[in-house]
């Protein structure tokens, strides 16, 4: 089983950049904050945000709103600190290399491309073949006791008042 959503995703040709503006603020790559034109350099900078955040449970990028998020991602990755509970030197190295602040500096970007990201030492041993098949099995197994289980998801409240009807008419022309 396979979800993915891409919803912003958009196919350019070789060499060509876009400027459309959109994405998660955490995970937007400097030169789309600057409209600078991006390439796909800009995905291997979400995928280094990504495994930031996978490891570590947060973005490196934060702040209570998209403007200020934006301001931290244009100090660049080098001025977030990398627990090392959490990343230690190989992962923090490959963030590093996907998150350069220059897009034609990152891991991927060069002649070698995707196979240069799956070649990094942080993937050494990794069985991209079973991923590539649908064979790999996951390092977590949750515990399910049947199809209805939801006991591995949040709660959240549930909804209980819906908005009142908007009776004024202000509409009875259209």
């Amino acid at each position: 089983f396979v979800q993915c959503d891409f919803g912003f995703a958009k196919r350019i040709g070789l060499n060509k950049k876009t400027w459309t503006f959109c994405g998660t603020p955490e995970y937007v790559a400097p030169e789309i904050i600057l409209n600078k034109g991006h390439d796909h350099s800009a995905d291997y900078w979400s995928l280094g945000i990504l495994i930031f955040e996978l490891l570590t449970g947060s973005p490196p990028f934060t702040g209570s709103d998209p403007m200020k998020i934006y301001n931290v991602v244009l100090r660049g990755i080098d001025a977030i600190e990398f627990s090392p509970i959490h990343i230690n030197r190989t992962a923090a190295a490959l963030i590093k290399r996907l998150c350069a602040q220059n897009p034609t500096q990152r891991l991927g970007y060069g002649l070698g491309g995707i196979i240069d990201i799956k070649q990094n030492k942080y993937f050494q041993g990794f069985d991209w073949i079973g991923l590539h098949r649908g064979t790999l099995v996951a390092p977590i197994q949750p515990k399910i006791a049947g199809p209805m289980d939801v006991s591995n998801f949040d709660k959240y409240p549930e909804k209980v008042e819906n908005p009142p009807d908007e009776l004024s008419g202000w509409d009875a022309d259209f």
